[in-house]
C-alpha cells in the first residue's frame, strides 16, 4: 500500500512540475499570462490530472513486456492530453505532443522512486 501511495504522490508532483513547464511554454506561445489565465490554469491542471491517472494505473498492462510502463505512459498521456487538444478545436498540437512525451516521463520518475 505504501508503495502505491508513494507512486501516486510522485506522479502527482511530477505532473504538477511538468504542468509548470507547460504553462511557461504555452504562455510564451499565446502571448503571455494576461488574458490567458484560465487557459494556462487548465493546461497545468491537465498535467496534474495526467499525473493522477498515471499514478493510479500502476497495474494496468497494455503489453506483457518491461517496456509496458512507457507504453502505458504514452497512451495515458495522449488520452489525458486529448482533452486540451479537443477543447482548442484540435489546434493545440504542441500541447498534445507534450502530453505524449510527459506521460512516459511521469512513468520514468514514478518508477525511479519505487
Amino acid at each position: 500500500m505504501l508503495q502505491k501511495n508513494r507512486r501516486l504522490i510522485v506522479s502527482l508532483i511530477t505532473g504538477a512540475l511538468l504542468g509548470l513547464v507547460c504553462v511557461v511554454g504555452v504562455g510564451w506561445r499565446v502571448g503571455g499570462l494576461a488574458g490567458n489565465e484560465w487557459f494556462l490554469f487548465a493546461m497545468w491542471y491537465n498535467r496534474v490530472i495526467m499525473g493522477l491517472v498515471i499514478g493510479l494505473a500502476a497495474d494496468l498492462e497494455f503489453v506483457h513486456h518491461p517496456a509496458n510502463r512507457y507504453i502505458r505512459g504514452l497512451i495515458l498521456g495522449a488520452l489525458v492530453s486529448a482533452a486540451i487538444f479537443f477543447s482548442t478545436e484540435m489546434r493545440d498540437i504542441p500541447a498534445l505532443f507534450a502530453g505524449i512525451v510527459y506521460g512516459p516521463i511521469i512513468e520514468f520518475v514514478a518508477r525511479w522512486f519505487d
